[in-house]
């Protein structure tokens, strides 16, 4: 093996070989199994859990906000491993929901209350005024954390 690299969206590694016999080089490509998620929905119909569907969800809710797509990568990454590290195979579409509310949370306020309109299926006006109230009352993950624990100059 000449070289090895893991993919950019850490799902393969990638690795360059070369032959000891007749020097012939070539690539490899080693995907990472996955455990095989299924979901629950509200009605209790089963399904297999299926990524594009969870960042074709997530990229709607992000349309024309400041979210690049490898950010919306990254944060369904990072909901899959936590469902596969922490959950049993099957978890129901409320828990993957309010994970990616969690995650958009952090990364666009705007996305969140977007996902969350569709998630909750708000029905009126009243709905998203309430969720934009609750949002304002919340604080975001390290905004006014910073402002604690600031340096006082060296003193001790």
């Amino acid at each position: 093996m000449i070289d090895s690299r893991v993919s950019k969206d850490g799902a393969s590694i990638r690795r360059r070989r070369e032959c000891i016999g007749c020097h012939y080089r070539f690539t490899t490509y080693e995907e990472i199994e996955r455990a095989d998620i299924r979901v629950i929905k509200r009605d209790g119909r089963g399904e297999p859990f299926d990524r594009h569907k969870l960042l074709a969800g997530m990229t709607k809710a992000c349309e024309k906000r400041p979210v690049s797509l490898a950010q919306l990568e990254k944060t369904a990454e990072e909901v899959i491993q936590d469902l596969e590290t922490n959950y049993p195979r099957e978890v129901p579409t409320r828990l993957v929901g309010g994970m990616v509310m969690e995650k958009l949370h952090a990364l666009d306020e705007v996305a969140y209350v977007r996902y969350a309109s569709v998630y909750r299926q708000f029905q009126d006006i009243g709905e998203f005024i309430n969720e934009i109230q609750s949002l304002a009352r919340k604080i975001k993950t390290g905004s006014q954390q910073q402002e604690l624990f600031k340096p006082n100059g060296g003193a001790g």
